[in-house]
């Protein structure tokens, strides 16, 4: 956590010149994000590295959150050459922190975002591309192309990919009425601010918004990668969207298929960053994803995929497989 050398050019010419730079925090991808404080007050650098990260994404659709009423950062200063952009700091105060200290906050909590997404889904989308097939697939082919193999399992890549196919157009079928999907919306990348306009909560990790269905930012929320959330919290959640947002008829049937998909893609991701880019703390995560994913492939919509798995991945190469395998 080495600030970039194009730190301090950038921030004089923002008029941070004299301002320490402390680190904050990296994520699963090449993005660190650094504490900037000063005589101005306190700011957040990140630094997306080219041409690995682009950070265009993340400016764009904070501008847009921020028109549309939520609390996204303020965007104080950029240079896209060097990958550098100073943003307005929420403080510390992530909702996992919050709730790992006050569980008796879970339902308020919980309820303020998913009304925030109830509201992100009433307005018209942001132009961007669509969350189709073709990216559906792509995601969970990442479990057959790293998990797989991480595990010593040759399997029916083509068999998996039309299994998908058999219920994917469940999805198309429902999102008639497509919305702006954060993709990242869990309890690590919301950040409880003092702000009631947004219901109290401010928004981080945007950059890979696409325009889909309303119920996956609800997956990403409820089935959270990195946080237990009660099955009785999920249940109560799921009845507060349905309430104040009437979606079809057909709407859990979606929320399990794009639950699966989810987590199948994280299954994939985790290993990848375990992999590829030596990142082994993700391993620690897999058996929560293998059983949010166990849990989605039982309901009747997925039974194509829930086949597949059955036949080509073994109970015995699930859940705590990939740490026998990091040790050995």
């Amino acid at each position: 956590m080495i600030p970039p050398a194009a730190a301090p050019a950038f921030l004089a010419q923002a008029g941070w010149g004299e301002a320490a730079i402390l680190p904050l925090a990296c994520d699963a991808s090449f993005r660190r994000y650094f504490r900037v404080v000063g005589r101005e007050g306190q700011a957040v650098l990140m630094d997306a590295p080219p041409p690995q990260e682009d950070p265009r994404p993340f400016i764009a659709i904070a501008e847009r959150l921020r028109q549309d009423g939520f609390a996204a950062p303020r965007i104080l200063a950029r240079d896209l050459t060097q990958g550098l952009v100073l943003i307005e700091d929420f403080g510390d105060l992530r909702v996992k922190e919050h709730l790992d200290v006050h569980p008796g906050e879970e339902l308020s909590v919980y309820a303020r975002a998913v009304d925030l997404l109830a509201e992100l889904h009433r307005l018209p989308p942001a132009d961007l591309p669509p969350y189709d097939r073709g990216v559906y697939q792509r995601e969970v082919g990442l479990l057959t192309e790293y998990y797989c193999p991480a595990v010593d399992l040759a399997v029916d890549v083509d068999a998996y990919v039309g299994a998908w196919d058999q219920v994917l157009p469940l999805v198309e079928k429902s999102a008639s009425a497509p919305v702006t999907v954060l993709r990242d919306y869990h309890a690590e990348n919301i950040m409880l601010i003092d702000d009631p306009t947004s219901h109290g909560l401010g928004l981080l990790d945007f950059q890979d918004a696409l325009i889909g269905h309303p119920a996956y930012d609800l997956v990403s929320l409820l089935q959270d990668a990195r946080r237990d959330v009660p099955v009785a919290v999920e249940a109560a959640m799921l009845a507060h969207y349905r309430a104040i947002a009437a979606p079809p008829a057909d709407f859990d049937a979606v929320y399990a298929v794009l639950g699966a998909q989810r987590n199948a893609k994280i299954i994939g991701i985790f290993t990848r960053l375990w992999k590829r880019d030596g990142k082994p703390r993700y391993l620690s995560y897999l058996p929560r994803m293998w059983g949010l994913l166990e849990r989605d492939l039982a309901h009747p919509a997925l039974a194509p995929v829930a086949q597949w798995f059955a036949q080509n991945i073994p109970a015995e190469k699930r859940h705590q497989a990939l740490q026998a395998f990091a040790l050995a």
